[in-house]
């Protein structure tokens, strides 16, 4: 389910007018640029997740991906912003 999102997949997902904006936009360049997804992958996987309760969600994304706290924990914060 979750293993079978590419980046390819995942590039292009985000209208001009849903990138992130802000202070928000560069913390969100940061885990682009350290774990190497576009941010568009990393909120899709996280919407996958929608069933877990917070903490799970963030010690998956520690777990399976070697987020980091604050960087998993901002992807989560920005899923309820694109709706």
């Amino acid at each position: 389910m979750l293993g079978s999102i590419t980046p390819e997949d995942s590039r292009s997902d985000m209208s001009s007018n849903e990138q992130p904006q802000g202070r928000p936009a560069t913390y969100l360049s940061s885990i682009e640029k350290k774990y190497g997804q576009p941010i568009a992958y990393w909120l899709r996987l996280a919407e996958g997740l929608k069933t877990m309760k917070q903490m799970e969600m963030l010690a998956w994304f520690k777990t399976e991906h070697g987020l980091g706290h604050g960087h998993a924990n901002a992807i989560m914060a920005y899923l309820p912003a694109r709706k």
